[in-house]
């Protein structure tokens, strides 16, 4: 027969075990719960020396394993979110970076261009309390240029290339996205542009603040790369023995 203290101290011991898989449960939901939450967007997000101007998912569009060949286009991703109640002008261009990259993996373009059409011409359609977005291609729309798969963008049937000057209404923003016009390209690059590899793209902004020199990585594609056919075992190790 136990003693009183004896069964006080096993109803303790208890309670503490009872506890204890309570709060392993709770963690383990927890844990489940955010494993299921979604990566945010690929990029480079960053903002220029007052934070009047905030740069949010920087980065050049993935065409193919092989990039985008030396002298070709690559189209850019870009959000620029406008945090003054006045409007603000971003110039984008591109520039040798100021330490030489003797493994290229930081390249430059001639320069960096918008096709079909211009951002502040869709801001001033739109209410000024709107964002200022790029809008998406109508389907009877002539083709922008697009990633080729192992070279440059491909050919624009429209005007050529206007210069990147982008004007941010006030607490506004502009987005260009793959599929979207106007598009945002870095013209002519100055040697191959592979996936691990950035573009070093120059912003100068028009309300006082410091140039920035940002660079800009390839994307990450949204489904792997195709395989290639499996070969038989006996193309691989030669024809198999038959005794």
């Amino acid at each position: 027969m136990r003693s009183l203290g004896t069964r006080r101290v096993a109803r303790a011991l208890g309670a503490v075990t009872v506890a204890a898989v309570a709060l392993t449960g709770c963690s383990a939901g927890q844990v489940a719960e955010t494993a299921l939450k979604q990566p945010g967007t690929f990029g480079v997000n960053t903002q220029n020396s007052n934070g009047s101007v905030l740069i949010r998912g920087l980065a050049v569009t993935y065409n193919s394993p092989e990039g985008f060949k030396a002298g070709g286009n690559a189209p850019l991703e870009l959000n620029l979110f406008n945090q003054t109640p006045q409007p603000v002008t971003v110039t984008v261009s591109s520039a040798p970076p100021m330490t030489p990259d003797p493994t290229a993996q930081v390249v430059y373009a001639r320069s960096v261009g918008l096709f079909g059409g211009t951002p502040a011409a869709i801001a001033s359609d739109q209410p000024a309390t709107k964002p200022a977005v790029a809008t998406p291609v109508p389907a009877s729309a002539p083709a922008v240029a697009s990633p080729a798969p192992g070279g440059s963008a491909a050919a624009v049937p429209a005007a050529a290339a206007q210069p990147a000057r982008l004007t941010i209404p006030p607490l506004s923003f502009l987005s260009f996205q793959p599929g979207h016009v106007p598009q945002l390209q870095a013209v002519g690059l100055a040697a191959p542009l592979k996936p691990g590899n950035s573009v070093n793209l120059v912003f100068e902004f028009s309300n006082g603040a410091q140039p920035l020199a940002v660079p800009a990585p390839m994307s990450v594609p949204f489904s792997p790369a195709s395989r290639a056919p499996a070969q038989p075992i006996e193309d691989v190790e030669g024809p198999a023995e038959h005794e």
